[in-house]
């Protein structure tokens, strides 16, 4: 196949260096994929108010499970990819990529299938307020519809991820920004479309960024590494049982939290619509965090999936280190803008001054999740690196299922802390993850794994 230019080897050189070049349009492609969703809430709490904003935070909540479920079978993906490049094979990427996109593509139909055949399901599960539902099924109605664009996307900047591009990923995305944004304004602002006006700039934006990353892929398809043949396009049942096994314990590790999501909101929305629409609000505004912060994670994960299966172990190990340490500056930075300027963030986003008044109690709660999130950086990229996505699954399940919806319900409803309970509940589940992935690294033991590289 020859040399795949695309690529870059993290096996040698200096890795502060490495580790920032590689983050830095992660961190600006993660801030652009929030930007494209924080758009629509902007847009749409100007234009048609608090419902509004409730309807579109709300099915927000279950399209970004699909899509973390999407996400998690792309990732598999990216460790095979890295890891195969890590121990020289390059002639077997287009077989993984080949298999990579057709059961990537065809999740995304089946997944876009369940959501619009259970729409009026979920509605009742969630609890919607009532003077948002018929908004929130529009919204979920036309995004859902779409959904192999996001699945699309997130899968072709997998594949460039784990050769260790990050620029084409932060070109995409720039692109899907740049047609939500003049849409959104065109659609619920100037026309009037409201709700399903946002839904349609968003899934216009995704189609065009999916169609355009194609385009340019199959343009470079010799530097990318696949062929494009319809043969290549058939899935191979070696690294389709490898993608099964190593995505199944992702995907539900990614769609677990997201679900949890759901029977928070749930409980947030009995309060009432005003706590519906500042719980998205504040959400939104930790998905920025959370999303910024990610970028050290994606960039971290190719390099140690690189790097452990060259076996070198302790270059693994000083990645995690580097991970941890910018992670925890770039937490001090957020916990300092949210305790500052907290308010203004979510005037951004409501006119509502019940909204203003109530954000104060989520940033009160919600400040104890930060340390949390900087551990998990470092801990999550270092076990999907290297592969162990069982062990992933479970220390998710404790944060997402046990934690976060037990947390949210002991705080919120048994201690009867309402609103400031719920969001404790939800900031204090990650160190759930944090803490046990921690010390899996630390004790040293994932030197006895076997590498997945062994089996390519």
């Amino acid at each position: 196949m020859g040399t795949i230019s695309l690529s870059k080897d993290f096996t040698k050189g200096n890795i502060v260096w490495q580790l920032l070049m590689f983050t830095l349009p992660f961190m600006a492609s993660n801030a652009l994929q929030v930007l494209y969703s924080t758009i629509d809430m902007v847009i749409v709490g100007k234009y048609v108010g608090t419902p509004g904003l409730s309807a579109v935070s709300q099915s927000s909540q279950i399209l970004n499970f699909a899509t973390m479920v999407c996400l998690g079978f792309s990732n598999a993906g990216q460790v095979l990819i890295s890891q195969a490049l890590g121990a020289g094979k390059r002639r077997e990427i287009n077989e993984i990529i080949g298999t990579l996109f057709s059961l990537v593509l065809g999740m995304g139909v089946l997944l876009s299938c369940i959501i619009l055949l259970a729409r009026p399901w979920i509605m009742n599960v969630m609890n919607i307020p009532e003077e948002s539902r018929d908004m929130a099924q529009n919204y979920m109605l036309i995004c859902g519809g779409g959904l192999v664009f996001t699945a699309g996307y997130n899968m072709v900047s997998a594949a460039l991820r784990g050769m260790g591009d990050s620029r084409r990923p932060f070109l995409f995305i720039g692109i899907a920004s740049a047609v939500n944004l003049v849409l959104d304004i065109l659609f619920t602002g100037m026309m009037g479309f409201g709700v399903a006006g946002a839904a349609w700039a968003t899934i216009i934006g995704q189609a065009v960024s999916f169609l355009f990353s194609v385009c340019f892929l199959y343009r470079n398809r010799e530097a990318f590494g696949f062929d494009f043949r319809r043969e290549s396009f058939m899935p191979r049942k070696k690294y389709g049982r490898m993608i099964a096994a190593l995505g199944t314990p992702m995907a539900i590790q990614s769609g677990c939290i997201n679900l949890s999501m759901l029977f928070v909101n749930a409980m947030v929305n009995n309060v009432g619509v005003v706590a519906s629409a500042t719980f998205g609000v504040g959400v939104r505004i930790d998905d920025i965090v959370n999303k910024i912060s990610q970028g050290l994670q994606y960039a971290a994960m190719p390099m140690i999936s690189q790097n452990i299966a060259a076996g070198k172990q302790r270059r693994t190990r000083q990645v995690v280190w580097y991970v941890w340490l910018f992670a925890f500056v770039l937490m001090v930075l957020f916990m300092v803008v949210y305790f500052v300027w907290g308010r203004q963030l979510f005037m951004l986003f409501s006119d509502d001054t019940q909204v203003h008044e109530l954000s104060a109690t989520f940033i009160r709660a919600i400040l104890w999740m930060f340390p949390a999130m900087a551990v998990m950086r470092g801990s999550n990229a270092f076990i999907q690196g290297i592969g162990n996505a069982k062990l992933g699954m479970m220390l998710s399940l404790l944060d997402g299922v046990v934690l976060r919806i037990g947390l949210s319900w002991l705080f919120g409803i048994i201690l009867d802390w309402g609103f400031f309970g719920f969001v404790l509940g939800y900031g204090l589940a990650p160190y759930g993850c944090a803490v046990p992935g921690m010390i899996y690294f630390l004790s040293g033991v994932w030197q006895r794994r076997r590498v997945l590289a062994e089996d390519i």
